[in-house]
């Protein structure tokens, strides 16, 4: 019943990936395609985000937020380079987020727990989950368990 889209940030900006769809075999392939590393417009990325839970929220549907990130943003959504203004740039836009799903999981994908995906956690309200310590059935449970919050009206 679900429906699921993916978006990607790398490069420059942010690519929807998989618009919402019920399909969970493209789902699967789009996630699998996803490679890491390389420049983090991680705020256009967010802004993406907020403009799909905005779509989705107008027809009616349940939003659930999940971000797969390292959090260490270092290219701003104008697509320059830096650390500083692209980390405040990710932090307004987590905020941003909060107010608009109840249902928000971050999972942090470097190797050791990231300050700055802690950071970006914090800011989006979201439940924080580093990915070395979690397996699938754990990615799992914590998606369950956010999407059973209520729901902010």
């Amino acid at each position: 019943r679900d429906r699921v889209a993916l978006i990607a940030f790398g490069g420059r900006g942010a690519e929807l990936r998989l618009p919402p769809t019920r399909s969970l075999v493209a789902a699967r392939r789009s996630l699998s395609a996803l490679v890491g590393g390389g420049g983090s417009p991680i705020a256009a990325g967010f802004a993406m985000a907020a403009e799909q839970l905005i779509r989705l929220r107008l027809q009616g549907d349940d939003t659930c937020l999940v971000v797969l990130s390292d959090g260490r943003a270092n290219i701003a959504r104008d697509g320059t380079p830096g650390r500083p203004r692209a980390m405040e740039e990710a932090v307004a836009m987590a905020r941003r987020l909060s107010t608009l799903t109840s249902h928000r999981l971050l999972i942090d994908t470097s190797a050791r727990p990231e300050p700055a995906a802690a950071r970006l956690s914090d800011a989006m309200a979201a439940r924080y989950l580093p990915l070395p310590m979690a397996r699938a059935r754990g990615i799992h449970e914590a998606i369950q368990a956010v999407r059973r919050l209520p729901t902010a009206t």
